[in-house]
């Protein structure tokens, strides 16, 4: 109960006087209310009186500034979400608008309160097995002992917030890792949402979030099924079919390598990239084949950087005819042949 309070303790920021600042003005401001969902990074407020022009800006290290016209929802109230943006390095919001001839001007800076350094690093995850997640970070550099992270995900900007149910441990029984094995039905269009906080008797531990993780670009695809070599007499023939997804996709944003190589060869060939297809195939003519090759593919979305485990090496051509052992024989035999006729001239010869 107490983590879910922290949690929910975060998402609503108020105005702290330690943390925000609204500067005095000579006419009095038509912005009221000024407030950040920091979940939803949705900056919302108020006007008092009508206002014929607004925008809002956030600025944020590391990135440079976001500006936007906001919206109004049904209540009235005004709101501009920044959900490319992150907030656990801080960041400074601000509300302009110009009202009867006036302008006016409301900022609210965002801290991540906590001990520098004791946020969780490193964090990354993967969908694999099509319907598996796995997310894992490192603890932070200035962490205490008895840290206990949480993390919280949602599948969309309004989406419902569940915290992980499945932890990973390190040997020191730190949370270093979350295991999902329920992702909802999947869609095309699906965003993760994710955020590490955490916990300590020591001090306060800031919390770590992200922009959203494109849902499809971060799965892991089991390697290619299927891979076979054929020779048609000018070509060698390979073929494979696209793995299972999790997401209904075009075979075309699938990207392969194809490893070949000669066996017994000291020397490497480079591997070939190709677009998916429908029948996914690749040529090679049977004059580059001398000897037996193997042929090994794996895959990886074309906007991602995962690449699935190698499949199967499958071996194709045929093994080259040792000359230098037919020489060999033959050279044998002659020189068998020929001792057989001098011992058989010697015998005749004696009588």
């Amino acid at each position: 109960m107490a983590v879910l309070l922290a949690f929910i303790s975060l998402l609503l920021v108020p105005l702290n006087p330690a943390c925000f600042t609204d500067p005095a003005q000579e006419k009095v401001s038509p912005i009221i209310n000024l407030k950040l969902d920091s979940r939803k990074k949705m900056l919302t407020w108020n006007s008092r009186r009508n206002v014929t022009w607004q925008e809002c800006t956030i600025d944020a290290p590391l990135d440079p500034p976001i500006s936007q016209t906001p919206q109004v929802a049904e209540d009235g109230t005004y709101f501009c979400t920044f959900s490319n943006s992150v907030l656990h390095r801080g960041a400074t919001l601000t509300v302009n608008v110009t009202s009867e001839g006036h302008e006016f001007k409301a900022t609210l800076t965002f801290c991540n309160s906590g001990r520098e350094g004791s946020g969780a690093v490193n964090f990354s995850c993967l969908i694999y097995n099509v319907r598996f997640l796995n997310c894992s970070w490192a603890q932070g550099p200035a962490a205490p002992a008895d840290v206990r992270y949480h993390l919280y995900m949602w599948a969309s900007l309004h989406g419902n917030v569940s915290e992980c149910a499945q932890y990973v441990l390190d040997p020191t029984g730190t949370r270093v890792g979350c295991h999902f094995d329920q992702l909802g039905e999947p869609q095309t269009t699906d965003n993760y949402f994710f955020l590490v906080n955490g916990t300590s008797n020591e001090t306060d531990i800031q919390f770590l979030d992200f922009t959203p993780f494109v849902a499809t670009e971060i799965e892991k695809y089991n390697p290619p099924a299927n891979l076979t070599a054929r020779n048609n007499g000018s070509y060698y023939v390979i073929q494979w079919d696209n793995p299972v997804t999790r997401f209904n996709i075009s075979s075309h944003v699938l990207y392969y390598e194809l490893d070949i190589q000669r066996k017994g060869s000291f020397s490497k060939t480079d591997p070939v990239f190709q677009r998916g297809e429908n029948r996914n195939e690749y040529l090679m003519p049977s004059s580059a084949v001398t000897g037996v090759h193997t042929v090994r593919v794996r895959v990886r979305h074309v906007y991602g950087d995962t690449w699935s485990e190698w499949g199967p090496a499958q071996p194709f051509g045929f093994p080259e005819k040792n000359f230098t052992g037919f020489l060999v024989v033959l050279i044998g035999l002659v020189v068998g042949a020929a001792a057989l006729s001098s011992i058989g001239l010697m015998f005749l010869c004696k009588r």
